[in-house]
């Protein structure tokens, strides 16, 4: 499960805390009252982020959940057709089908599926 989502104060203070005061995780975890997943997380994503103690005065709350939370990249190619599940379920209702023949014709149709 992905740590929880923190307000940009707490994860001023949770990067204060480590990078600043030199804290284990344990220890901001207690102070800032968010368990020691979401410290990881932060500062994980902190470091990805090319960010370092003390932040450049210019990057407001804006910028640093940009930074920290970038929006997640559009799919390039085309979604993959599902397969018709009620169809599947009839099939294998029949004497001699079997799942792994129809993900075969599936596959036959859909070369590109999954």
């Amino acid at each position: 499960m992905p740590a929880e989502r923190v307000t940009m104060r707490k994860i001023k203070d949770i990067l204060r805390l480590k990078w600043a005061c030199g804290l284990s995780n344990r220890q901001v975890a207690a102070s800032c009252g968010v368990a020691r997943s979401t410290v990881a997380e932060t500062l994980y994503r902190a470091t990805a982020a090319g960010l370092s103690w003390p932040m450049p005065e210019e990057l407001d709350d804006a910028q640093l959940e940009t930074r920290l939370y970038p929006a997640a990249p559009l799919p390039t190619s085309p979604p993959r057709a599902m397969p018709d599940w009620t169809t599947v379920h009839q099939e294998l209702t029949r004497k001699g089908v079997t799942l792994a023949l129809l993900w075969q014709e599936y596959k036959a149709q859909q070369p590109d599926g999954y």
